[in-house]
C-alpha cells in the first residue's frame, strides 16, 4: 500500500513538472491565438470601430454580405491579385529552390560557403527587406538597378513604380529568399541512401533517370511541406509589401488580401477587417484541406 502511494505521488509530481514546462506554450496559444481568433469572429458579426471601446451593434452576416456586395469590386480584385501571385510564384519558388539545393549538394570544395551566401538574404528582417528593395528597385534613374542598366546602355525600368511591372518585380525579388526552402531540400536530398544510386548505376541509369526515379520521389515529403507552407504564406503576403515606399500605381498592383484587411483596420473599421480575415482563413483552410486530400503521391519512409 505504501509503495502504491509513493508511486502515485511520483506520477503526480511528474505530471505537474511536465505541465509546468508546457504551461508557457499553452498560455501563449490561449492568449495570443485562440482569444484573438474568438474576438475577431465576434467582431465580424458586429459594427465595431477601433475608435470605440467594446463591441458595437450586432449586425449578423451583414458585414459578409457587404464584402460580397458593395465592396466586392475591390475585394474581388485583391483576391485575384493574391491568387495570381500564388499561382505564379509558388511553382517557380519550388522549382528554383529545389534546383539550387540539388546543385549545392554536390561534393565540391567550398560548397558550404555558397550555401551560406544563398541563405543570408533570409536573415534580413522583412521590414528592412521591403525598405531596401524600394530603394534598389524604384523607377527613378537614381535607383541602384537603373543606374546599372543605364551604365549598360539600357533605358530605366519602372520596377515597383508601375502597375504593369510591380507584380513581376515583386515575384522576382522574392526569389532572393528561396534559401529557407533550399535548406530543407538539402537536408532531404542528403538523407537519400547512397545504395539507391549505386543500384541505379549498376542498372545503367543516367543522371536524368536517377533524378526522376529516385531524387524527386524521395523528396515528395518536402515538396508537400513546401507546397502547404507556400500556399499559406503567399496568401498572407503583407509585411514585405506594406514597407515598400513606391508610387500609388505600383501599390495598386500589389493590393493583396491582407493589405485590404490592414486598410480596413487602418480606417478604424474593425468589423470589416475581421470579416475579411475570416474569409481569408476559410480560403486557406479549404485549399489546405484539398491539398491534404490529394496527397497520395507523397512517399514516406514507412510506405511499402
Amino acid at each position: 500500500m505504501r509503495a502504491f502511494t509513493q508511486n502515485k505521488k511520483a506520477k503526480i509530481c511528474d505530471w505537474l513538472t511536465s505541465f509546468a514546462f508546457i504551461l508557457p506554450v499553452v498560455l501563449g496559444i490561449l492568449i495570443f491565438t485562440l482569444f484573438p481568433m474568438v474576438s475577431s469572429l465576434i467582431f465580424s458579426f458586429t459594427r465595431t470601430y477601433t475608435t470605440v471601446k467594446g463591441t458595437g451593434e450586432w449586425v449578423g452576416l451583414q458585414n459578409y454580405i457587404d464584402l460580397f456586395g458593395v465592396y466586392w469590386p475591390e475585394i474581388g480584385k485583391s483576391i485575384g491579385i493574391t491568387f495570381l501571385f500564388t499561382v505564379i510564384s509558388l511553382p517557380l519558388t519550388l522549382v528554383l529552390s529545389f534546383g539550387l539545393a540539388f546543385l549545392l549538394t554536390k561534393d565540391i570544395k567550398g560548397i558550404k560557403v555558397f550555401r551560406v551566401i544563398y541563405y543570408l538574404p533570409v536573415m534580413i528582417p522583412t521590414v528592412v527587406s521591403g525598405i531596401l528593395w524600394s530603394m534598389l528597385a524604384n523607377g527613378s534613374d537614381m535607383s541602384a538597378f537603373n543606374m546599372i542598366l543605364n551604365a549598360c546602355g539600357i533605358p530605366s525600368f519602372p520596377f515597383y513604380d508601375s502597375e504593369s511591372t510591380a507584380m513581376f518585380t515583386f515575384i522576382v525579388m522574392g526569389f532572393f529568399t528561396i534559401g529557407s526552402s533550399m535548406i530543407l531540400w538539402i537536408a532531404q536530398i542528403k538523407s537519400i541512401p547512397d545504395t539507391m544510386y549505386e543500384v541505379a548505376d549498376l542498372e545503367g541509369a543516367n543522371a536524368f533517370v536517377k533524378l526522376v526515379s529516385i531524387t524527386i520521389p524521395m523528396c515528395t515529403p518536402i515538396i508537400f511541406y513546401n507546397l502547404i507552407t507556400g500556399i499559406i504564406n503567399s496568401l498572407q503576403v503583407f509585411s514585405n509589401v506594406i514597407t515598400l515606399n513606391i508610387e500609388p500605381s505600383g501599390k495598386e498592383a500589389l493590393d493583396f488580401i491582407v493589405v485590404q484587411i490592414y486598410d480596413y483596420y487602418n480606417s478604424t473599421d474593425l468589423s470589416m477587417a475581421c470579416a475579411l480575415s475570416w474569409i481569408l482563413f476559410i480560403i486557406i483552410a479549404a485549399l489546405s484541406a484539398v491539398t491534404f486530400k490529394f496527397n497520395k503521391w507523397v512517399y514516406y519512409g514507412e510506405d511499402v
